[in-house]
C-alpha cells in the first residue's frame, strides 16, 4: 500500500491553505467583498456591528457642512481620543492619595511621551464639553427636538450631564491643590440644600445636603474615599453610561428618519444644481408581491430615495475627516499648552482663589450669592426646562432650518442683546454695591436664597420669553428667546468667573491688581 502519495497531497493541501489564509480571513471578516455597488454597500453597513447604527443611505442635505457642522461627530471623536489616552494613562496612574500626585509627575516628566498623552487627554475632554454644548445648541436652533425626535433630545440632555460628570470626576485625579480645592467647592455645592434646611431648623431630621456630600465624597472631607470614588466613576461607570446613551442616541437618529431637514430640502438642493448621484447603481435582482398595502407610521413614510447617497463611503468619509480634524486640533493644543499641575494637595493651605473647572465657573459666580440657588436650584430649572421644550413646542414651521420659526434670526439677535446685557448689569450692580447680606446683615437666609442675582436673572429671562410668546403668538419664539438668553448668560458669567475673580472671590480687572503676599 502506497502512503507517500496521500501524505504528499495532504502537505500540498496544507501549503495551499496556508497560502490562501489572508484571502480566506478577509472573506470571513468581510463577507460581501469590496463595497463597490449599492447592494454591497448596503450589506456592508448591515453586516457591521458598529456601522449598522447608520442608515444605508444618507440624504444629501445631511452631508452639507452647514447642516450639522460636524459637531456630533466631533463630540464622539473627542470622546474616543480621551478614551484611548485615558487607558494609556491608567497603566501608570495610582488612585490613592499617597501616590496619585507622584504618579502624575512621573507621567508628566519621566514616562516617554507621557506629557503629550496627558495633554491630549485634557484637551480632548475640554473639546468634548465644548462640542456637546454647541451640538445641543445646533439641534435646538434647527428645531431638531420636534416630533418624532423628542426622546432623542432627552438622550442628548443625558449625554451633556454625563459629559460634565466625566470631566468633573477627572479633575480630582491629579491630587494637586487645583484639583483638591475645586472638588471641595463641588462638595460644598452638593451640601448647599443645608442653606434651606438650616434656615428652617430641620437639618437634624432631614438633611439631603449632607447625604449628597457623603454620597459624593464617601466621607466628611475630600480624602482617599473621594479619590477612589471619583476614579471608578471616571474610568468605568460614567464611560459605560456614556457609551450606552450614545448607542441609543445614534440608533434613534436612524429610526427617527435621519438628520432633521426642511420639508423643501429636495427643492432647495435642486435649485443649487450640481452633479446628482443616481438613486440606484444596479437593477434590483428580486421582485416582491404584497397581498395588501397599508400606510406606515415610521418617519420614513412618504420619503423616497431621491437625493440620497450610500452612507458607505460618503457619510463615513465625512466622519473620518471630522475625526482627523479633531485629532489635529487636540494635538496642536497639546503641543503648545500643558495640562496644569500645581503643588501637592494640602487641606491646611486653601487655594485662593479656589476655582471650579471652567464649565462650572458660571455656577460658581452665582454660588457666591446663594449656594443652593446658584449650584442646584437654577441648574435644575434649566435642565427641566430643556427637557420640556419638545413637549411644549408642537409647531412645525421652521423645522430643519437655522433659527426657523416665528421671529427667526432677528428674534435671536434681540435675545442675544438681552441675554448679554442682563447678567452684565446685574453683576456690575452686585459687584459695585453688594447684595442683601451686605446691606442687612441680620436678614433671614431664606430671603437671600429667594432674592439674589441668580433668581433675578432667571426671572428676567422668563418674563422676556413670555413676552416673546405673546408678541409672536408662538411657543417656538419663546423657546428661542429663553434658550439664547441662558446661553449668553452662561457665557458672561463664565468669563467673569474665569478672568475677573481673584483672591476671596473679589472682582479685579486684571491679575496684576491682586494683593501681593
Amino acid at each position: 500500500m502506497n502512503t507517500v502519495e496521500p501524505k504528499s497531497k495532504a502537505l500540498d493541501e496544507f501549503a495551499g491553505n496556508l497560502k490562501s489564509l489572508p484571502q480566506r480571513f478577509r472573506e470571513s471578516a468581510f463577507r460581501t467583498g469590496a463595497p463597490t455597488t449599492d447592494r454591497t454597500r448596503s450589506t456592508f453597513v448591515f453586516g457591521n456591528v458598529f456601522l449598522h447604527l447608520h442608515a444605508v443611505r444618507t440624504h444629501r442635505w445631511s452631508l452639507r457642512w452647514t447642516t450639522t457642522m460636524g459637531l456630533g461627530i466631533m463630540s464622539v471623536s473627542a470622546f474616543l481620543i480621551a478614551l484611548v489616552t485615558g487607558v494609556m494613562l491608567m497603566f501608570y496612574y495610582k488612585p490613592y492619595p499617597e501616590a496619585a500626585y507622584q504618579s502624575i509627575k512621573d507621567i508628566h516628566f519621566v514616562v516617554p511621551t507621557g506629557r503629550l498623552i496627558r495633554n491630549l487627554h485634557r484637551w480632548s475632554a475640554n473639546i468634548m464639553v465644548i462640542a456637546v454644548i454647541l451640538h445641543m445648541a445646533r439641534a435646538f436652533y434647527t428645531a431638531a427636538y420636534r416630533r418624532p425626535r423628542e426622546y432623542n433630545w432627552l438622550m442628548g440632555i443625558g449625554l451633556l450631564v454625563v459629559t460634565l460628570g466625566l470631566s468633573f470626576t477627572g479633575y480630582l485625579l491629579p491630587w494637586d491643590q487645583l484639583a483638591y480645592w475645586a472638588i471641595t467647592i463641588g462638595a460644598n455645592i452638593a451640601q448647599s440644600p443645608r442653606e434651606i434646611t438650616d434656615a428652617l431648623g430641620i437639618t437634624e431630621y432631614f438633611d439631603p445636603g449632607g447625604f449628597q456630600r457623603l454620597l459624593l465624597l464617601g466621607s466628611d472631607q475630600v480624602g482617599a474615599e473621594a479619590l477612589i470614588r471619583f476614579y471608578l466613576l471616571h474610568v468605568m461607570i460614567l464611560p459605560l453610561g456614556l457609551a450606552a446613551l450614545m448607542a441609543v442616541h445614534f440608533w434613534r437618529i436612524r429610526k427617527d428618519g435621519g438628520m432633521v431637514r426642511p420639508v423643501d430640502a429636495d427643492a432647495q438642493l435642486a435649485r443649487q444644481g450640481g452633479e446628482t448621484y443616481p438613486v440606484f447603481t444596479e437593477a434590483p435582482a428580486k421582485t416582491y408581491q404584497l397581498a395588501a398595502i397599508v400606510r406606515g407610521r415610521t418617519p420614513q413614510t412618504g420619503r423616497g430615495p431621491e437625493n440620497t447617497v450610500p452612507s458607505m463611503p460618503h457619510l463615513f468619509y465625512a466622519e473620518l475627516g471630522v475625526l482627523m480634524l479633531t485629532l489635529l486640533v487636540c494635538l496642536a493644543l497639546s503641543l503648545v499648552s500643558d495640562a496644569p499641575l500645581k503643588e501637592l494637595a494640602n487641606p491646611s493651605v486653601p487655594e485662593n482663589p479656589a476655582k471650579a473647572p471652567w464649565y462650572f465657573l458660571g455656577l460658581q459666580e452665582l454660588v457666591s450669592f446663594s449656594a443652593f440657588m446658584g449650584g442646584i436650584g437654577i441648574p435644575m430649572i434649566v435642565l427641566v426646562g430643556l427637557g420640556l421644550i419638545p413637549y411644549l413646542d408642537r409647531e412645525t414651521e421652521g423645522t430643519g432650518q437655522w433659527f426657523g420659526g416665528p421671529g427667526g434670526w432677528p428674534l435671536v439677535r434681540l435675545s442675544m442683546v438681552v441675554g448679554l446685557c442682563a447678567p452684565t448689569v446685574i453683576e456690575a450692580f452686585a459687584i459695585r454695591f453688594g447684595w442683601l447680606r451686605e446691606w442687612f446683615p441680620a436678614i433671614p437666609q431664606l430671603i437671600v436664597t429667594a432674592i439674589n442675582p441668580a433668581t433675578i436673572l432667571t426671572a428676567i429671562y422668563a418674563l422676556y420669553s413670555l413676552w416673546c410668546i405673546r408678541r409672536y403668538g408662538s411657543v417656538r419664539a419663546g423657546a428661542l428667546a429663553l434658550f439664547t438668553c441662558f446661553l449668553c448668560g452662561f457665557l458672561v458669567l463664565t468669563i467673569i468667573g474665569t478672568y475677573f475673580r481673584g483672591p476671596n472671590w473679589v472682582f479685579y480687572w486684571s491679575p496684576a491688581e491682586w494683593p501681593k503676599h
